[in-house]
This record gives C-alpha cells, sequence and structure tokens, in this order.
C-alpha cells in the first residue's frame, strides 16, 4: 500500500511539472511577441477584420431591415452598405418584389415541368350553405408590402397567411350552395376571398399584399364522384334534348310561318281577282241590262247568246244559221219524220 502512495505522489509531482512548463512557455511567448508595439498591431486587424464585416450588399429585389441590439433603426434599398458589425447592428434581409404561393387543400411535390400534386382533405374538405361537402383546392399568390411589418410584428407570417386564407375560404363555402360552387360561381367565390382575405390581413399589419386567389379545383369527395358525374350526364342529356326541341321548333315555325303566310297572300290574291271579275261580271251586266231595256231586246239577247258559246267553245268553229220561217234556226240535214212516213224509201 505504501508503494501504491508514493506512486500516486510521483504522478502528481509529475503533472505539476508539466504544467508549470506550458505556463513557462507561455509566459515566454507573450514576453517575445506580445509586447509593445506588437499589441497594438494585433489589436488593430483584430478591429480592422472586425470592422470590414459591416460591409453588405442589398440584392435588387430586397431591402435591408437594420437592427441596432435587436430594435430596428433604419431600412435601406438595393446596393453596397455599411453596418457596425454584430453584436452591434445586423441585417435582415426582405424580397419585397417576387411573388409568393401559398398552397390551401394541396400541396405541389414535383414543381414543373412534370408537376405532381398531393391532396391535403383536412383542409380541402369544407360544408356548403345547403350542408354538402365539397373539396376545394386553391392557391394564394402574395407579396410583401412592408417589410418592417412583415419581419417583426408576425412570427410566421406563411403559416398565419395560410390559416387566414383557409378560415375565408370555408367561411364563403358556407354561403353558397353546392351546384353554384362547381358550376357557375367559382370566381365570383375567388373573388370574394381575395377581397375578404386582404382586409384580414390589413388588420394584423402583416404587410403582405394578395395578388391573387386561384381556385384550382371545386369538385364533390372522391366516394361520390361517380354518382355526382352520372347527375350530370343526365342534366347534361336533358339539356341536349331541349336544346335540340328548341333548335327544331326554331327551325319549323318559321318555315309553317312562312307557307301559311304563302297560302293567305294567295288567298287573298285569288278573293281580289274574283272580287275584281266579279265586279267587272256586274258592270257588264249593268251596261247590258242598259241596253236591253232601251229596247234592243232581240239585237242584245242574240249577242249574249253569241258571247256564251264562244265561252263554252272557244276553240270550236262556230257557223251561225238565221231562223227559217218556222222560226227556228236548227239545219235539218235528215227528216226523220219523213223517212218514218215513207217506210224508209226516200224519194
Amino acid at each position: 500500500m505504501n508503494k501504491d502512495l508514493n506512486n500516486n505522489n510521483l504522478k502528481k509531482s509529475s503533472d505539476k511539472n508539466d504544467l508549470k512548463e506550458q505556463l513557462n512557455s507561455i509566459k515566454s511567448f507573450m514576453r517575445k511577441y506580445l509586447s509593445g508595439i506588437n499589441i497594438w498591431i494585433i489589436v488593430i486587424v483584430v478591429i480592422t477584420l472586425w470592422a470590414a464585416q459591416g460591409l453588405h450588399t442589398i440584392d435588387e429585389p430586397e431591402v435591408g431591415l437594420v437592427k441596432r441590439f435587436g430594435k430596428h433603426v433604419r431600412t435601406v434599398g438595393p446596393g453596397l452598405h455599411y453596418h457596425i458589425p454584430a453584436p452591434v447592428e445586423t441585417v435582415i434581409p426582405v424580397d419585397v418584389k417576387s411573388v409568393r404561393k401559398i398552397e390551401v387543400g394541396y400541396e405541389t411535390i414535383s414543381p414543373p415541368p412534370d408537376p405532381k400534386y398531393r391532396s391535403n382533405k383536412e383542409e380541402a374538405l369544407m360544408l356548403t350553405a345547403d350542408n354538402n361537402i365539397v373539396h376545394i383546392e386553391f392557391a394564394v399568390q402574395y407579396k410583401i408590402q412592408n417589410a418592417e411589418n412583415y419581419a417583426f410584428n408576425v412570427i410566421d407570417a406563411r403559416t398565419l397567411l395560410k390559416e387566414m386564407a383557409e378560415a375565408v375560404m370555408r367561411e364563403e363555402i358556407a354561403k353558397t350552395n353546392f351546384e353554384d360552387i362547381i358550376t357557375t360561381s367559382r370566381g365570383e367565390i375567388a373573388q370574394s376571398v381575395h377581397t375578404s382575405l386582404q382586409k384580414l390581413v390589413n388588420s394584423y399589419d402583416t404587410g403582405m399584399m394578395v395578388e391573387n386567389v386561384k381556385l384550382q379545383d371545386a369538385n364533390p369527395p372522391q366516394p361520390v364522384t361517380a354518382a355526382f358525374d352520372d347527375v350530370n350526364s343526365a342534366k347534361e342529356n336533358k339539356e341536349n334534348y331541349i336544346n335540340q326541341a328548341n333548335a327544331y321548333a326554331n327551325e319549323v315555325i318559321p318555315q309553317a310561318e312562312g307557307k301559311a303566310a304563302h297560302v293567305i297572300n294567295k288567298a287573298e290574291a285569288y278573293k281580289q281577282e274574283k272580287v275584281a271579275r266579279a265586279e267587272g261580271d256586274v258592270a257588264k251586266f249593268k251596261n247590258v241590262l242598259t241596253e236591253y231595256k232601251m229596247g234592243s231586246k232581240d239585237v242584245t239577247r242574240t249577242r249574249l247568246y253569241i258571247e256564251a258559246i264562244e265561252g263554252i267553245l272557244p276553240n270550236t268553229e262556230k257557223i251561225i244559221l238565221p231562223k227559217n220561217k218556222e222560226g227556228s234556226s236548227v239545219l235539218k240535214l235528215l227528216d226523220l219524220n219523213k223517212l218514218r212516213n215513207t217506210g224508209g224509201q226516200s224519194k
């Protein structure tokens, strides 16, 4: 045991000697290199290197927010600038010109030219005014309008904007019927969300400006898509049949109206013709009646007879014979009474 104690004492004595040698080496180095002018040179070099860290460049789409001991003191634009190096001052660059985007209801997992997307049902499924569920996917494009508010008033501006956008969209969907959402009201919904979201963003002094709201998808949930497509197909067929019937009606009705107008015009012309002819006949009859009453009854009667024959037989050669002594104008070519009396023999 005495032997172990002696070994420990020897080891401690050796460690003390090593420590003394290291301290002596440091003292020797300091006396040799850090005495007098050398110390000032080192101090100047260190201060120069520290001061050089204050040079910084702000890129074109950015502004620089300069903080002194954590407090914002000034904002600088693009170009070369100087600030007191850390820990006195620090510079936060903020891009104020690029258009940024958040996605609600989906996320892009592979960018163009071969984009791929993944749906987020927790964000996408929303309740409509008529108590139906609709699958909504939309994107919000925004820019930083006020860099100071964006950097200092909001801890996580992107997450905050996404939550605001989802809340505003849910409120708008809750006021709209399912049928309108998936058919005719997409543009109105996007515009309304844009306006309401900008008001909400401004109320929190986030420094962001909403550029656009794009409603990417508005459809029924996946499990009922097939049934919904069948309903839509039936509605489209109904509309097609209605359109075909209207087109046929638009084609047939004008044709029927045209034919009816033609028949009416033809009947009117026929009427006018008959009336005119009747009026002419009446005038003619009156003239004949006047002549007849004036005393030339036989002549008038004969003329009327001749005119009637000409009208009845217009293309036949006519021979008019004077009356014989018996008062008849019929030409007897064969006297049958005489033949009967003579027994059929002629003289």
